[in-house]
């Protein structure tokens, strides 16, 4: 189900960047050949004003076919039809129209489903009790210990773990009361609430102060290893195993796992698993293990980890108003905007490594994850990561991609005539060569993740 599931996906995106371009196309006068879902060999459609409406063979997307589109296409040079013929203008709006339309998409996507479907972690309703702390942290220097409860905060009695979010935006970088209970004694103190992105505060996260909380009341269970070179797949660990304890802590998150990870900086540790028989008794056995410093997407840097994805907490569904979810969708996509770019400078200031991008294969294996999860959430919101990817990755600045043709137009607008046409040709030819290298290594990259250990170097 991973190839079909990921096809329609990206058929949908990519049918979307298409129509952007249609419509604008249309309104600017240009005539429209064809509008077509898939490529290949054309199975049925209708032709109406000069267009041919097509589904084809190849569901993978799709695509819109202008009358004198490609360079030396033209056969008409006075033809008010054919795309070369029209102001540079309209031809930079027919080429944004395409990503804008994926922007589009990515935000009606995400406000639909925090309308509708929006999942929240059950435990952010839950008592505020501390799963790990991080030895050096803010919250250990009140005396704060793992299995303590916070039972006040600010001007807050007994604050969930939503509160101590909402409560630490507007108290950044303050001194602020706080109590919590350690052995059944209300220890009374306060804290300093770190803000370490002074100039968003609204990105602050209660877990910057070295706390994570008690996302369930089970431990964490694996759901899948990233690939079998891991130290958990080395080790023996397999799917659907439970950690129960590493050391002397017992995380209930893959959260309080990787933050004692970090802390421990790759020190060998000690794990105990259990494993399910079928017909038998679960089998308890420890798993000696030693962390591996490797590339951590969510982060995009590096992390210490143990190389598997967790079962996911529960979650609990609570529908915004329509203001709400507008507004939620905006600042949530602006975010994932912010995260793309951000990976493009470090990728070019060689901060982050290239095996860290995630090619069609990479995604597919995400869309895969999206659709076995509870609800539709998750799938929602990785759609609407796709299609912001795909809006910004199409505005690169790029020959044969729509950034390449505006990057031209604007040029040509700034000379005030076009450039030699055996020159741009050239240049799309080996931008072309080194798109497909590019892509290449990023799609060989992903499948050396999914390869059994023994067909890897």
């Amino acid at each position: 189900m991973l190839i079909p599931r990921f096809a329609v996906v990206l058929g949908i995106m990519v049918v979307v960047h298409e129509l952007g371009h249609f419509i604008v196309a249309k309104l600017c006068g240009v005539r429209v050949e064809a509008f077509a879902i898939g490529f290949g060999k054309r199975l049925f459609g209708v032709v109406h004003n000069g267009t041919d409406y097509c589904v084809n063979l190849v569901p993978l997307g799709g695509y819109v076919k202008m009358a004198g589109e490609m360079p030396g296409e033209s056969h008409h040079s006075n033809d008010p039809g054919e795309l070369q013929n029209h102001p540079r203008w309209q031809r930079t709006l027919i080429a944004v129209a395409g990503p804008v339309a994926n922007f589009i998409l990515a935000f009606a996507l995400l406000a639909g489903a925090y309308m509708t479907d929006n999942q929240v972690p059950a435990y952010w309703s839950a008592p505020a009790v501390a799963d790990y702390i991080s030895p050096s942290s803010q919250i250990a220097k009140t005396g704060m210990q793992i299995g303590d409860r916070i039972v006040f905060f600010d001007n807050q009695d007994n604050p969930a773990w939503s509160d101590l979010e909402q409560r630490g935006v507007l108290d950044a970088n303050r001194d602020m009361p706080f109590a919590y209970i350690h052995n059944g004694h209300r220890v009374d103190t306060k804290l300093f609430v770190e803000n370490k992105d002074p100039n968003h505060p609204e990105n602050f996260d209660f877990r910057q102060l070295g706390i994570v909380p008690v996302e369930q009341s089970t431990p964490v269970q694996v759901s899948e290893l990233t690939n079998q070179t891991t130290p958990a797949a080395l080790a023996g660990i397999l799917p659907h195993d439970l950690i129960l304890s590493i050391d002397n802590l017992r995380p209930h998150s893959v959260d309080a796992l990787l933050a004692y990870l970090q802390d421990r900086a790759g020190k060998p540790d000690l794990v105990i698993a259990q494993r399910d028989l079928p017909g038998d008794k679960p089998v308890v056995f420890p798993v000696p293990i030693t962390p591996m410093y490797a590339d951590d997407p969510r982060v995009h840097g590096k992390t210490w980890q143990l190389g598997f994805h967790p079962v996911q907490p529960p979650v609990k569904v609570e529908p915004m108003n329509f203001s709400d979810a507008v507004e939620a969708s905006y600042t949530e996509n602006l975010k994932n905007s912010k995260l793309i770019f951000d990976v493009l400078h470090r990728l070019l200031t060689r901060q982050v490594s290239v095996k860290s991008l995630s090619s069609p294969v990479g995604m597919s294996v995400q869309v895969n994850e999206a659709f076995e999860m509870q609800g539709y959430f998750p799938l929602i919101e990785v759609m609407a990561m796709i299609s912001i990817n795909l809006g910004i990755f199409n505005l690169l600045p790029i020959p044969i991609l729509d950034g390449g043709m505006i990057a031209f137009l604007f040029i040509e607008s700034l000379i005030r005539r076009d450039l030699n046409q055996q020159i741009k040709e050239r240049v799309y030819q080996v931008a072309f060569v080194c798109l497909v290298l590019f892509a290449a290594v990023v799609i060989f990259n992903d499948i050396t993740k999914l390869l059994p250990v023994h067909l890897k170097t």
